[in-house]
């Protein structure tokens, strides 16, 4: 999973223009995130018509702020620049949410 560098919204939306892409917001204090992040590669994997991005929510505050992303972990879905789904609440997430999660999404 690549590592999302500090960004803005407008460069952000610049980056998802073109492809799938699936947003992991988390922070290392997080107890929630520490939970799902050993899966991550395994979900990873297991949808490789995502480009996974690991968002760090504290390095990247306004962004989350300007995103409404009030709880983590979050994931945000994006195809061709256009959010297609989110699963972004304060709760712990096991491995079958968020492949349900991601099963859901309408690909359009």
């Amino acid at each position: 999973m690549k590592d999302l560098p500090k960004t803005d919204l407008q460069s952000l939306n610049q980056q998802l223009s073109d492809g799938r892409y699936m947003l992991f917001f988390t922070a290392d204090w997080c107890p929630d995130c520490r939970f799902i992040k050993p899966v991550m590669p395994q979900i990873e994997a297991d949808y490789p018509e995502y480009q996974f991005l690991k968002v760090d929510r504290d390095e990247n505050i306004d962004l989350a702020g300007e995103m409404n992303v009030m709880g983590i972990p979050s994931f945000i879905a994006y195809s061709d620049g256009k959010e297609i789904g989110r699963f972004s609440n304060g709760d712990r997430k096991t491995k079958k949410e968020v492949e349900d999660f991601i099963d859901s999404l309408k690909i359009k």
